[in-house]
């Protein structure tokens, strides 16, 4: 469906799908499950393999929970498949011929892990990014910068389902910060993409070139994705202030589409475009389903992608879920995610996330909110440092450190075994995805 084909001008992209009763769309969920398990098993040589090995059929799903009868896949599984049968991987249901589009992910292996579209599943894709663009607020008047890697990368070709909305838009990609601020001050967009350590990067960036991100330049939107930032209110806060623009929180992963989860104008939580993705949360240790607002392990199951169906696929991105209705009326579920499964470590019997920690730093006037954790064993126990940059502020380092120890303390429940305050722009800054992780314990 082109953009002349879609024309709205109320509050929803799709109103009837956005807004279908919670009863109506599981029911419609469990009618494209039913179509897709059926399909994956027919033409993806891994999945009828899997299948079979589990003893399960398409045919046994009656209810959207028979879906925990079959079997999960991961990205260690992905890699293998792709290895085994280069170059899009025997996981594939459809010939070469028919796929137009793949994007890809770094792996371990040093190979890019592939995800191939078809022409339909692209333009579902494209579908999908153009209501999320909605539900944030960009209409056709809009003026777009797409500030995401074009590389491979599949927030590429998000910037497509901008124009298809009507937005005129921008393909900036990655270029360094002074040519994207020059963009920005010249040509005066109103939203932009990037990830929030980037976001916080180029604000910095431009004071220090002379300009004002919050009355030089004409963004009033910034989406992120990528890292946890978006979603935690101390650093969403920090990074409007800087631009004085409002900012809203995205969620993708390669392995299923792009972007697939977006804040709507309530910002609390993202919702997940569940027509065509389904979604399970499951304690990590159990594969047990957890209730509403209790963190879990992130999974997800494609509905309608047909280059490579995506079946009970563990993203190891821990959450938590509402299924309520949203204050905007949306009834798809909304998403918060905390962290990576493999990004947490254990202090203490604690289960600490980076995200817990931005929190904290973010929170406390002072600090320029960069920040760095070094995780160590110390007598066989787990303990993790900190090193944070002193801002604008004529407080101690003393005392900067005695309420970092008293917050995290309250936040995490653990605090750090030291803190070192440096002076600002001694940490490194990120263009893309920011580590802020070292660990340096001893692998088994």
């Amino acid at each position: 469906m082109g953009v002349a084909e879609h024309v709205t001008t109320g509050k929803y992209w799709d109103e009837e799908i956005e807004t279908l009763p919670r009863s109506q769309l599981e029911s419609l969920q469990l009618e494209k499950l039913k179509i897709h398990l059926d399909f994956a098993y027919r033409h993806s040589p891994y999945y009828k393999a899997a299948f079979d090995a589990a003893g399960v059929r398409p045919e046994q799903l009656n209810r959207l929970s028979d879906l925990r009868a079959f079997p999960f896949v991961n990205k260690q599984v992905e890699r293998e498949r792709q290895l085994a049968s280069p170059m899009l991987g025997d996981m594939l249901a459809v010939p070469e011929r028919d796929v137009v589009f793949v994007s890809a992910s770094s792996g371990s292996t040093g190979v890019p892990t592939l995800s191939p579209f078809t022409s339909k599943d692209f333009e579902t894709f494209q579908n999908n990014q153009a209501r999320l663009f909605w539900a944030v607020g960009m209409r056709p008047e809009d003026r777009y910068v797409h500030a995401l890697n074009f590389t491979l990368f599949v927030g590429g070709p998000d910037v497509i389902g901008a124009q298809k909305l009507g937005a005129l838009c921008f393909w900036a990609g990655t270029v360094p910060s002074d040519r994207l601020l020059f963009i920005m001050k010249e040509f005066q967009p109103t939203v932009t993409w990037t990830t929030p350590s980037y976001a916080w990067h180029l604000g910095e960036t431009a004071r220090a070139h002379g300009i004002d991100p919050a009355t030089d330049l004409g963004i009033r939107k910034i989406i992120v994705a990528g890292e946890p930032g978006g979603s935690i209110p101390a650093t969403r806060a920090a990074i409007e202030r800087i631009w004085n623009a409002q900012l809203y929180d995205f969620y993708g992963i390669s392995d299923i589409y792009g972007a697939c989860a977006g804040m709507c104008e309530a910002r609390d939580g993202l919702h997940l475009v569940e027509d065509d993705i389904l979604l399970e949360v499951l304690d990590p240790a159990t594969l047990e389903p957890v209730p509403d607002g209790t963190p879990g392990e992130m999974v997800l199951t494609t509905l309608t992608k047909a280059a490579r169906p995506m079946i009970r696929f563990r993203t190891g991105d821990i959450i938590t879920a509402d299924h309520t209705r949203c204050t905007c009326g949306r009834t798809h579920v909304r998403i918060k995610v905390i962290g990576r499964i493999d990004d947490m470590f254990i202090i203490n019997g604690v289960n600490v996330f980076p995200s817990d920690v931005e929190f904290v730093i973010r929170s406390i006037p002072g600090l320029t909110g960069e920040f760095r954790i070094t995780v160590t064993d110390q007598k066989h126990l787990s303990r993790y440092s900190l090193e944070v940059e002193r801002g604008e502020s004529t407080e101690s380092d003393a005392s900067l450190i005695e309420r970092i120890l008293h917050d995290a303390k309250t936040r995490l429940g653990v605090r750090p075994k030291e803190v070192s305050i440096l002076d600002p722009h001694t940490l490194p800054r990120s263009t893309h995805k920011a580590k802020r992780v070292i660990d340096l314990r001893k692998k088994s």
